[in-house]
């Protein structure tokens, strides 16, 4: 099975209200690393330095600080079209945490809104 085919079936198995997730990505041939890391840029994967794994990838859900879900997957992607096999490692799940947003000085309309958009 592929990266990306992998990582999907980690984001299936997820619950509907996971926020983020960390991932490790080792890759089996490391001759292929700088190649690599060229498609890895589009998601924003941290390198390790001397460490067993090559590199971590942050996800997020549908908020955060991290790379989006289908981002990290079309990275994925390429990586398997590109023909670089690996190997991934879920090491974290966050889930339960919502977004937090300033509304001092927001008039009742936009809340309102803003809890309507965010019920659904």
């Amino acid at each position: 099975m592929g990266l990306a085919a992998t990582f999907q079936q980690i984001v299936d198995s997820l619950p509907d209200d996971w926020t983020d997730l960390e991932l490790d990505l080792r890759l089996l041939d490391e001759s292929l690393y700088v190649e690599a890391a060229t498609y890895l840029v589009t998601c924003n994967a941290q390198p390790y330095s001397k460490y067993d794994w090559h590199w971590r990838l942050l996800v997020a859900h549908r908020f955060g600080h991290a790379a989006a879900a289908p981002t990290v997957h079309g990275t994925l992607q390429l990586l398997d079209d590109a023909g670089i096999g690996g190997e991934l490692a879920l090491r974290e799940v966050r889930s339960g945490r919502h977004e937090i947003v300033q509304m001092w000085g927001r008039g009742e309309s936009i809340r309102e809104e803003f809890r309507t958009l965010r019920a659904q």
